[in-house]
């Protein structure tokens, strides 16, 4: 009998600059407090912002400008995170400005990847659906495999001279799987038309993220069970220890069921010998 170990799937999101579906979860799904969030809800519900880590296509596999329709770009075409795609220019946003940045992506199961991200170009209107050709031709980052701490991957990037309101989009594209994960980052740089005045965009700490995980569709994804995975005191995540592991497609819970199937076959065929053992004595002795 062949045991299989089953494929743990990578899920994330950004936290700096943080993503839109995780500024409107740090305000909380059910009464979140910027005029942009509350829309967002009414406008998909709130399961959404439970499910932050899950902006996904299954089979993206390096296509996503093919795949994803202009004005889909910030929900990746999936009709429960439409409520990102709303064009308004008062989204909580990260203040930024060009030069060297450290970016950070929240991962509740790593595996290998490139995160490739893009910047808005000048003269974009975020009151109007996003489209690709909003976004610059080329990313003005890119990082391979970066290091993953406390449960976050971190990388360094330039970020280009901008001004106003501006919108970082990031793509994460695995390398062992065609799988491919999605974020939309509002930024204010200075000068240039400002829209007026909009909150600022705040990232969930991993306690918030293990409170609200009972109500994700994610169950089934390492980091999301609060009572297996929930963050240690010091801040750190635990998925981190089966980074190894999941890099190869599963992990310690898997290995770990893996190994108490193998167990289970081997008592019933323990018993199932014994059994014939206590057979063949029987008739030896008639």
């Amino acid at each position: 009998m062949a045991l299989t170990a089953t494929p743990a799937r990578a899920h994330g999101s950004m936290q700096s600059p943080v993503s839109r579906v995780l500024a409107c979860y740090q305000e909380g799904p059910e009464h979140p407090t910027s005029p942009a969030c509350r829309a967002a809800v009414a406008a998909g519900g709130t399961q959404a912002f439970y499910d932050w880590n899950g902006v996904r296509l299954a089979n993206a596999g390096g296509r996503s400008r093919q795949l994803i329709p202009d004005g889909k770009l910030c929900s990746a075409g999936a009709d429960e995170f439409k409520g990102l795609d709303l064009a308004r220019d008062d989204w909580p946003a990260t203040p930024m400005s060009s030069g060297r940045f450290t970016f950070s992506y929240k991962a509740t199961a790593p595996h290998k990847g490139t995160f490739a991200l893009y910047i808005t170009k000048d003269g974009y209107d975020p009151g109007k659906p996003l489209k690709w050709s909003d976004l610059e031709a080329q990313p003005f980052a890119t990082a391979t495999n970066p290091p993953l701490s406390g449960g976050s991957y971190t990388f360094t990037g330039n970020v280009p001279q901008r001004t106003g309101r501006q919108l970082i989009y990031s793509i994460w594209q695995r390398s062992d799987s065609p799988e491919a994960f999605y974020t939309c980052s509002d930024v204010v740089f200075g000068g240039g038309k400002q829209s007026g005045p909009a909150p600022t965009a705040s990232a969930p700490s991993d306690a918030q993220l293990a409170a609200g995980a009972a109500k994700s569709s994610m169950k089934d994804m390492p980091g999301m069970r609060p009572a297996a995975n929930a963050p240690a005191p010091d801040g750190s995540a635990s998925p981190v220890r089966d980074q190894a592991l999941a890099e190869t497609g599963s992990s310690s819970l898997t290995v770990a069921l893996g190994i108490g199937g193998a167990a289970a076959v081997a008592v019933g065929c323990g018993v199932v010998l014994t059994g014939a053992r206590r057979k063949a004595v029987g008739r030896n002795r008639s």
